[in-house]
Parts: C-alpha cells; structure tokens; sequence
C-alpha cells in the first residue's frame, strides 16, 4: 500500500518522500481505517486524505467549513490533472444539477462540501447510492463549543459513523488541546480512530514581542525590510481595520482591510486579491485567516492581542506555511488587557464559561511576559515538551534583562490601594512620579504617602512595571468601570514583605527601521539570484493569470527556491525538483527552464508523442481517437494541441472537430472583454456540459497566438 502511495506522491504532486507521520496517516486511511489527525498549519494535511482519495475506489467527499478554502483546494488538484469538484451556494441550479450527474457518471473523484450541505437529509440520502471512497472532516476543532471557531453544523456530522459505518472517516486539525481533541472524538464517534498527534511546532516561525510605545511608527519599522513580501496585520476592531489599513497605503505599503463589517463581494474581491497578487498585506479582525491556503505569506502581525494562546497559534501559523522562513511579530500594551478583560466581562455565557476565557487570556499574558524561550513556553501550553531553548525567538536571540523589582512593585500596589482602586495607570504613574497637575489636585492625591516616591523610575518603566503585575495577576482591572486597577488578592505576600519580584526588563521599542529586527524572508534569496528569482516570479504570475488560479497552484515558493538552487538543464532533472509531478512538468517544464538558462530541450520520447500527435491531428483524427492512439488521457491531448497550436505547428481546425457555429460561439466569449483575452476560468461557466475544457484552451491559445503576430 505504502509503495503504491509513494508512486501517487511522485506522479501526481511531485513530491520524493512523505514527511513526519503522513506515510502512516496514509497507509491507516487506504486501508480503510479512521484517523484523528493533529498537524501543524503546513504541516501536509491535505495530502493525508488526498493520498488515500486516489488509492481507493468510489468518491471522496471532504467536508470544509470556507468556499475559499474549497475553491483553492480544487484549483489545485485540477492543476494537478486531478477531477475535483465543490458543490456549494455559488454554483446555479442548474450546475449543480450538471456535478449531479457528473458524479453519477464517476467523472468527479473528490468533492468539497460545506457541513450545513453535507447534513442535509437530501444530499446524504444521494451519497449513499454512490461508492464512497472516504469523508475527510478539514478543521475538525469547529466541532468544539468552547472553541473561537465552533460551527453547529459539524456537531450533525456524527451520524456519518451510523449512515456509512464501512466508510473511513478522517478527522484533521492544526489546533486542539487536550480537552478539544475528545470532544472531537465524541462527537464525530471516531472512538475507533488511530490518533496521529504531530508536534506543534513551527521551527520557521521566527516570535517576537515588543512592548506596545508608538504602534504604529513600530509596525513600519517591522515592515520596512518586508516590502514585496506577503503578510497580514491584524487587529481587534473593525475601526482599526480600516484606519491601519488606509495608513499602511498612504506609506507605500499595498494594503487592504478585511472584517465581517464590510460588504460579502467586498470581503470576497479583496481575499481573492491577497491569494492572487504578490506582496499584498491584509490587515484584518479574526473573521480573516480560517481556509487562508496561500502557502507564501511571510510575516504575521498583531498589533493587538489574542484572547487566547489558540488564537495566537492559529494565527500566526498562517505565515510560512511552504516551510521557508516566516515572521510572527506582536505589540501588545495593558490597554489591549483592559479591553479584552471587559469585553470577557460584557460577553455573552455563564460564569464557567467566563472563567475559562479569563484561564486562556492569563495564558496570552504569561507568553507575552515570558523570560525564558517562547518556543518552549508556547509548545508547554499545548502539552509539547521542548528540552532546549529554540534559539529561533526573540528571548533566545536578543536575551532577557530582568531586574529585583520588589520595591517598586510595592509602591506601585499601595498607589493602586491609596487612590481608591479606581484609576488607570496614567493617573497613578502621575502620583509616583509627584506630577502637579489638575486631576492630580482635585482628588488631592498630591497629599498621599505615595505621592513623588517613585522618581528613582521613569514613566515607561512604570506602565512596563503596572502591564507586569496585571500580566502576573497581582493587580486586576476594573471591568464595571473605565478600566482602572484594583488589587488582586494573590498580591498579599509581596506587600508583607514575604516574597520578591523579578520582572523582565523591556528593551527600547523599535520605531525606525534601522532598528527593526533582520526580515527572515529577506534572507530567502541571495543578492546575485535575486534577478533570476524574480524573472521566475514573473513567469508564475503569467501562467496563473491565463489558468485563472494563484501564483501558488502553479507552483509554491519553495518548489522556485529550489529550481533556482538546483538549477536544473532539462525536463529529466526538473522532474527531480520537489513539487514538480508529471502533470505540471508537461506543462510547465519547458518555460521554467527557458527563464533558468537551461537547454529547455524535451527529451526524445516526448517530442516523438508531440510529434505523432500533430500527424494524426493533420490526418483528421479527434482528440479522443488520439488519446486512444497514444494511450494518454485526453485532457493531455487536449493540453499538448493546445501547445501545437500556440505554437502554429497546428490550425484549430486541423485540432478541433467542432461545428461552425460553436465554435464561432467560444470564440466569440474569449473576444467579447475589452484588452486581454479572458482565462479560461472566466469563460468555462458559459460551456460547461457542452465542450470539454481543452477545448478552450486550444481556442485560446489560437486567439493568443494570432494577438502576437
């Protein structure tokens, strides 16, 4: 089974080797097994339930919660010459009817479905006249009710166990404790499921996390040295969206926003363009990131905190997902607590539910005011032991300064206590430090004990010192009112004395870019293969736009990096080239070898079948009696007239059997726009059932070809 594995690996997604516990993942699934699978956002997960999808008989049908995440997923096996479909609220009556009954007809190998369309009685009651292969259930934690992400629909997905119970069922997810993991399995009863639980860790994730001084001029620091790289920027409100966003423009840095505010075509054109374009930033709320497939996004950036170390993981692991080097960068100050603490106040739930909230948020301060290694104190959280400090974050490679700050703390508490336990920090930082001014006054503060104790600090040594003793739990925040500290009871021991504080120490904030820390995807590229690699960027984006699919479904950053590494002289060693299977090697091969310098020359075998196919397309045959002849599939004949014609070596009559009038039709969908011919994405819609898909390539290509003579 294994063997037969490693051939689909190769020939279909051109990888050498399956990683870490995908072969046993794999092998469990074919042979009919269920499976609970933990791995890491780019960690591989779709190739644990497409492998096995291609190895068994009947229909896949995977189950996932976002179109986007389904549309991206289907580009991507149809590139790779894989019949796979999505079935959701986008498609007409009409053509849903049409995959019906291509599905009937076994012409669909995979189909993507929403949970909500997968439950209903109609759609399982048409399932179950077919071969089902397997269900795979993408991001499995939606099932949690305590989750961020959960979705009712996927609690109904249970009764798949009792309607299919010969049917393997794989479940995948990159975040889930402990706690979340048996929900899932009892819930979707995969109590006879083999768990695979991968570790957490993202060693390309480089984490760091500044003290929040003046965000904004700190973001651009951070982004100076990231200025043609993908990433996204996130933030708590919508309002902040949009000012961030319109600021990051106005500095030259092609931004857009994202948030559930904003119209659904809105929200739907700018996530296309993140996925299509290079170098965009989306600054976004939460509502972005779930089914965010681009594997090429290098930094990831908060400048507000998560509520929860789950959320922080999750997001995060949204950069860097091809593997290569990625930037997860976050300012955070004790504003961000005192919002978060009274929205967990004001929120909707009982008080379990409250306290669990608060348990996850003090878990995102601790990360936050950690000294040791955030690697290892992340990991620590979701129950992963990491032995050796990371060397890959910022406590690792800067250091941590701490300092006996006991006294301080001290006078910092009773100024919280003599005041009332009712004012923000400002305010109190004002009575430490003896500031004469109005409100100081009129409360008569400038009368306390504590009054000008604290001159021996200067005011940011005193909000670092105050965000500490919230992040430690020793003070609180006042949720009914405006935000102001009172004292926790935990606090009692350092005020009598019994105990001492050692606190971190914060480095001075990065406002300039001189300052700002080394990009880590600036370092993908040496200098002098920086024309090169951009010269392939270019040809990517080319053959994206005319298959109407993303830069990254022709071919990810990593498969580029490792081309221009290797430098390969012929299609026989760019078949070597890890995510290079046979399929975009037919149809690639060639131009990516050309921008490398290389020979470009096709080996003798194929330039025979080229050959034999002009001759037998000149003599009259149709595409199918051809694909009979040369014993390939037809939409590889469809694929290489496409070329031949593109190429003038063939006319589209001598390729195409089609009647006058059709073709006249197709070619008049192509001329229809204004300035450049359409893909044939955007044209497919208009003949779907009528002619096959290569038809329109071969017209467009002879439409291409007549444009650039």
């Amino acid at each position: 089974m294994l063997e037969q594995a490693q051939r689909v690996l190769k020939d279909i997604f051109g990888y050498d080797s399956f990683r870490g516990r995908q072969g046993a993942i794999i092998e469990r699934v074919a042979s009919g097994g269920d499976a609970l699978v933990l791995m890491p956002t780019g960690g591989g997960k779709s190739l644990c339930f497409q492998v096995p999808a291609l190895l068994r008989e009947g229909l896949a049908v995977v189950v996932s919660p976002l179109i986007a995440l389904m549309d991206d997923q289907v580009a991507t096996l149809e590139e790779l010459g894989v019949a796979a479909a999505a079935l959701n609220s986008t498609l007409s009556a009409e053509q849903q009817r049409d995959l019906a009954a291509r599905i009937k007809r076994g012409e669909v190998k995979m189909l993507y479905l929403a949970p909500e369309r997968l439950v209903q009685p109609r759609m399982l009651a048409f399932l179950q006249g077919l071969n089902i292969a397997l269900f795979a259930i993408d991001e499995a934690h939606c099932v949690s009710q305590w989750g961020h992400d959960f979705r009712p629909e996927y609690l109904q997905l249970g009764q798949l166990a009792e309607m299919f119970p010969d049917v393997p069922r794989i479940a995948l997810t990159a975040t889930a404790d402990k706690r979340t993991r048996e929900e899932i399995v009892t819930r979707l009863h995969l109590q006879n499921a083999e768990r695979f639980l991968s570790s957490f860790d993202r060693p390309n994730i480089f984490y760091r996390i500044v003290p929040k001084e003046q965000p904004r001029k700190q973001l651009l620091a951070f982004l100076a040295e990231r200025r043609s790289d993908a990433g996204i920027v996130y933030c708590l409100s919508r309002k902040k969206v949009e000012e961030v966003a319109a600021f990051l423009s106005e500095q030259g840095f092609p931004a857009l926003p994202y948030h559930a505010g904003l119209p659904n075509d809105l929200r739907a054109f700018h996530q296309k363009r993140f996925l299509n374009e290079e170098g965009l930033i989306m600054v976004a709320t939460v509502a972005f990131g779930m089914g965010i497939d681009k594997p090429n996004v290098r930094f990831v950036a908060h400048l507000d905190l998560p509520k929860s170390l789950e959320a922080y993981y999750q997001e995060t692991g949204r950069g860097g997902r091809d593997g290569l080097p990625a930037d997860a960068w976050m300012a955070y100050g004790l504003q961000d607590v005192v919002m978060l603490k009274q929205m967990l106040q004001n929120s909707e739930g009982d008080e379990r539910h409250k306290r669990l909230e608060q348990h996850k948020l003090d878990a995102m301060l601790s990360l936050c005011e950690e000294t040791r290694c955030r690697r290892q104190a992340l990991l620590a959280y979701f129950d992963e032991d990491l032995p050796e400090p990371c060397g890959h974050c910022d406590n690792c490679v800067d250091g941590v300064q701490t300092w006996d700050a006991t006294e301080p703390a001290r006078q910092a508490l009773s100024a919280i206590f003599r005041t009332g336990q009712r004012y923000g920090v400002g305010h109190l930082v004002d009575v430490l430090l003896g500031k004469d001014n109005e409100k100081v006054r009129s409360f008569g503060h400038q009368h306390l004990s504590v009054y000008g104790v604290g001159k021996a600090l200067g005011e940011s040594e005193w909000r670092s010192l105050f965000r500490q003793l919230v992040a430690r739990g020793l003070a609180d925040v006042d949720h009914e009112g405006y935000g102001g500290l009172r004292l926790s009871d935990t606090c009692r021991p350092l005020l009598k004395g019994e105990v001492t504080l050692e606190l971190r120490r914060d480095l001075k904030p990065q406002v300039t870019a001189k300052s700002g820390s080394k990009s880590q995807a600036s370092q993908l590229v040496r200098g002098e293969e920086r024309e090169q690699w951009e010269a392939l960027r270019a040809l990517r984006r080319k053959l994206a736009e005319e298959h109407g699919v993303p830069p990254y479904v022709i071919f990810p950053d990593s498969t580029l990096l490792e081309m221009l590494r290797s430098q390969p002289t012929s299609l026989a060693e760019m078949a070597r080239v890890s995510g290079v299977g046979a399929r975009k090697l037919e149809r690639y091969g060639e131009a990516f070898l050309e921008v490398l310098g290389g020979e470009a020359e096709t080996p003798k075998v194929v330039a025979d079948v080229r050959h034999e196919l002009i001759t037998l397309a000149r003599a009259g045959m149709t595409p199918l009696q051809i694909a009979g002849q040369l014993q390939c599939s037809e939409k590889n004949v469809y694929s290489m007239l496409a070329e031949a014609i593109g190429k003038q070596q063939l006319s589209l009559e001598q390729a195409l059997d089609l009647p006058e009038d059709l073709m006249g039709e197709v070619q008049d969908a192509f001329l229809d726009g204004e300035g450049e011919l359409p893909s044939v994405a955007e044209v497919s819609e208009l003949f779907a059932g009528r002619v096959p898909e290569g038809v329109l390539y071969c017209v467009r290509a002879a439409l291409q070809s007549e444009f650039e003579m």
